[in-house]
Order: C-alpha cells, then sequence, then structure tokens
C-alpha cells in the first residue's frame, strides 16, 4: 500500500496535470494561438519536476495523460509523447528564477510583430502600467552559433541575460527578437493570464503609435501609482483574501 507521502505525491501531480492542460486551453479560448503553436508548463517546486504540453498534439484532443512530466535536466519520468520542443527554454527559466511557478509561450500576432521588429513596448498607458512596472523588454537578436547549436536552451539564455539582475515580478514577460513572447507567473494560471494581458498590451501600443507616431510613454507618477496601487506593498486593488 503505498504511503501517505506517496498518496499525496500523486495528487499534487495530477492537480499540476490539470491546471497545465487548463492553462493551455486558455491560450486558445483567447485566441493566443494557431493550430499547434505555443505551450505552457507548469513545476512542482518541492519535487523538481516540470509538466509541460506534448509536441504538436492538437490542442482539442489533449487530455491531461497527454501532458509529459520531466525533470529539471530534461529528463523526461512521465509521459510517453516528446515534450514541446521549447521546454528546454522553459527549464532554463525554472533553474534561474526560482520566483516562478509557470511559463507560457506564444506567437500571438501583436506581440509576437513587436518581437520580430526587435522593439521593446513602451508604456504608454495606464493598461500596460497596471501589468508592467516599465516597457515590456525585448532580447538581443541571437548570434549564429548560438542559433545552430542548442537552440532552445540558448533561447532560454538570451532571456536571462536580458534580465541579467534577475526576473522581478514587476515584469512577467518579454519578447524574444524574431521569435515571439514568453510570459510567467507564480503559477501556470498567472502565466496564461499574463500572455493575454501582454497580447493585448502589444495591441494597444501598436494602435497608438499608428494613431500619433509622436506618442511618448507614460509619466512615471502614473506608471508608479497604478502599478503600485496592484502590486505595491500598499496594494488597495480588488478584495482581500477573505473576500474572494
Amino acid at each position: 500500500m503505498p504511503s501517505q507521502h506517496a498518496r499525496l505525491s500523486k495528487s499534487s501531480l495530477k492537480q499540476l496535470r490539470e491546471d497545465v492542460l487548463d492553462a493551455n486551453l486558455e491560450l486558445v479560448r483567447r485566441g493566443l494561438v494557431l493550430y499547434t503553436f505555443g505551450n505552457a508548463s507548469g513545476i512542482d517546486r518541492e519535487k523538481g519536476l516540470v509538466v509541460i504540453k506534448p509536441s504538436g498534439v492538437p490542442y482539442n484532443k489533449m487530455k491531461p495523460e497527454h501532458l509529459v512530466v520531466s525533470d529539471l535536466s530534461g529528463r523526461i519520468v512521465e509521459g510517453k509523447l516528446r515534450p514541446s520542443s521549447d521546454l528546454p527554454t522553459h527549464l532554463v527559466l525554472y533553474k534561474a528564477f526560482s520566483d516562478i511557478g509557470g511559463v507560457v509561450h506564444t506567437h500571438s500576432e501583436y506581440a509576437t510583430a513587436w518581437a520580430q521588429a526587435r522593439r521593446e513596448i513602451p508604456c504608454f498607458g495606464t493598461t500596460h502600467a497596471d501589468y508592467f512596472h516599465g516597457p515590456v523588454p525585448v532580447t538581443d537578436s541571437m548570434p549564429e552559433d548560438e542559433i545552430a547549436g542548442e537552440y532552445e536552451k540558448n533561447t532560454g539564455d538570451a532571456i536571462i541575460r536580458r534580465f541579467r539582475n534577475g526576473v522581478a515580478a514587476s515584469t512577467p514577460g518579454v519578447l524574444v527578437a524574431n521569435h515571439g513572447p514568453f510570459t510567467w507567473g507564480p503559477d501556470v494560471k498567472t502565466a496564461a493570464h499574463n500572455a493575454a494581458v501582454l497580447e493585448s498590451i502589444a495591441r494597444m501600443a501598436f494602435f497608438t503609435i499608428t494613431i500619433n507616431a509622436e506618442a511618448s510613454a507614460i509619466g512615471k507618477p502614473l506608471h508608479d501609482r497604478h502599478y503600485l496601487r496592484k502590486h505595491g506593498s500598499q496594494a488597495y486593488y480588488g478584495q482581500t483574501k477573505e473576500h474572494k
């Protein structure tokens, strides 16, 4: 008979599988992916295990048991299908930044357009300021040797280089130059939420500079006010935990 610890271990991994599946399906619900594009993953920090979408499997056919479980070295410990080809990128991020519990990658149109233009997204207004305490950053272009080598791992390294001082909660996503957006959060549900928000920010920023090519970034006082009222130590947006 399995021990109570083993039963709890299986139970928590089952919940993570369900959460990761729902986050992947949320990308479809929000119109952030086409066909089999994109992927979401979540990590169980206690066990050092990552659950991620399988490669090339249509979203409408995915079930929790189709998801692939990997350790942080990339060794598959559960699952018969190949994991997403972006697994090495996710693993780099999990190993580098201990405060993230979920990672999402999409090729959503507007965010990807900014990534292809190799331009960070300025904070033009308060919607952006509610989520990013600064512009949405973009990585440097990857050199040829990194593209020819361990490409997916090196994509993660390019993100790491962009955040030399660590990923702060105040920057829940990045644009990988010529590729597309990656977002993260304390759990995979939040990472998917941030992917949808980033796409909306990218779309509004595009329209802003289309309407006024000389538009400038929001001033620091208004930017700080909107970000900190949701995320600061004295945040007052939303309800307290007991009233949620």
